[in-house]
């Protein structure tokens, strides 16, 4: 290890796993942050990357599949056989056992589900059962619940008895319960701690808000926003505790929702892309977009071909045809940024297009004649052509309400055909405002071109 001390960390991970030692990659790893291992990581070949996790004992392998994103960390545990991605599995919380499940093949999923502890498995087979976006997909199956019927001996006694088992993450309340498993409330340590210990739950439990196992994102988002709890409990259609689940969960949720949307925004297929993966895969999966937008593209040229000899009359124009799609595109990707939020939101659907289409049309109206008369005074001082600057205006004038229209509805579109929106509304978005951008300057420019030459 001396030798090495001056190299970077993942050269030394390197030569530790060349060398299969265990114990030594265990002593480098805990003494690196969260950012240096993944750092590290993300140096190693595949190959490397899944023998780290054989040769580290569970519970560290563990915890550096916390720190990844769950799509490269079942590229990553692909290569082991069932029974150690089982073990490691064994030291992860319920909810990230999901879901790595649920980024497996079916088939891969059901033999590790095979080797884990029983009472683990069924709890992951519960957990994977629900959509990844709702409650019961993000919730945790580790927490305590207690009888209201019990006395607070009977509680303190079963944490004793516990010892290193306690969920200690969700030990700040402890949940009441009727024999049925339905919800009653909820005590803290601090209420039992002081009570005598013949007293029942019953009379100690304060009411508790849930939310229902099958709550989708956006609904989940605004109960947290609301009332700032740390941790809720989950409960199905009759009330029965099934999970619980923390502000955490959701708060990622949404972030990893939106880092992938915003890749696919960029045409990366899948939006989990790191630079580690194999070079012809990652090719393929940007040429799968970029392929699409040179047919796209050409046809948005294709009305330049058009209107050549106008163009070729008053070669000025030339300049302007990349502003007004240019300046179209920004104002429609901020009406798709919109709908995009509030659709992830759960504020619109698909049913509500036209109540989108009148808002942002009236958007667009006001910001269309802003810029268009901007852009107009402009191209009359600059090329010192007040026909010009009418041409180039009135394009972006009514490009700009074309293009907010179109930014606004599409994504609803898209979701209502089961399009992936964050993936395929930039193209289409972009396509249609510069062919439209372009029709309407070389339109208006031919219709006026005695006054231009």
């Amino acid at each position: 290890m001396t030798s090495n001390a001056h190299s970077p960390y993942w050269e030394q991970i390197r030569k530790l796993i060349a060398a299969a030692d265990s114990a030594s990659l265990v002593v480098l790893l805990r003494g690196l942050s969260a950012d240096e291992t993944v750092r590290s990581l993300f140096r190693l070949s595949s190959n490397d990357q899944s023998k780290l996790l054989e040769l580290l004992p569970p519970e560290e392998a563990a915890d550096i599949l916390y720190e990844i994103p769950d799509s490269h960390a079942i590229d990553m545990l692909d290569a082991m056989p069932p029974e150690g991605v089982a073990s490691i599995f064994s030291e992860l919380d319920s909810d990230h056992q999901a879901d790595l499940l649920r980024e497996m093949d079916a088939e891969d999923a059901e033999e590790v589900l095979q080797k884990m502890d029983d009472e683990d498995a069924r709890g992951a087979r519960q957990l994977i059962s629900y959509a990844d976006d709702c409650a019961g997909g993000l919730m945790m199956i580790e927490y305590l619940s207690y009888t209201s019927s019990e006395p607070v001996r009977s509680v303190i006694n079963d944490l004793a008895s516990r010892g290193d088992d306690l969920p200690l993450t969700n030990l700040q309340e402890l949940f009441v319960v009727r024999r049925s498993g339905k919800l009653v409330g909820s005590v803290s340590l601090a209420d039992i701690a002081f009570q005598e210990p013949v007293v029942r739950l019953k009379t100690l439990a304060k009411p508790v808000r849930s939310v229902k196992v099958n709550a989708p994102l956006s609904e989940l988002t605004s109960f947290f926003e609301d009332d700032d709890p740390s941790l809720a409990p989950v409960v199905d259609e009759q009330g029965i505790l099934v999970g619980v689940l923390r502000r955490r969960a959701v708060y990622d949720a949404i972030a990893t929702k939106a880092e992938k949307d915003a890749m696919k925004r960029q045409g990366i297929v899948g939006g989990d892309e790191v630079r580690t993966m194999p070079v012809f895969l990652r090719s393929r999966r940007r040429l799968s977009w970029l392929s699409i937008n040179i047919g796209l593209n050409i046809l948005a040229a294709s009305v330049i071909a058009v209107y050549q000899d106008t163009l070729q009359a008053v070669i000025a124009l030339a300049v302007f045809l990349p502003i007004v799609s240019d300046m179209s595109g920004c104002s429609g990707n901020q009406a798709a940024a919109v709908t995009m939020r509030e659709l992830t939101l759960g504020i619109l659907r698909p049913a509500d297009l036209i109540r989108v289409l009148v808002k942002e049309a009236a958007v667009g109206l006001i910001n269309g004649l802003a810029l268009g008369t901007l852009l107009a005074g402009v191209a009359w001082l600059w090329q010192g052509s007040p026909w010009i600057g009418l041409v180039v205006g009135a394009a972006l004038a009514i490009n700009t309400i074309v293009s907010v229209s179109i930014g606004g509805t599409v994504p609803l579109i898209l979701r209502h055909f089961k399009i992936d929106p964050a993936l395929a509304t930039g193209p289409a978005l972009t396509t249609i405002t510069d062919m439209c951008g372009f029709f309407l300057v070389l339109s208006f420019a031919t219709m006026a071109l005695p006054k231009l030459i």
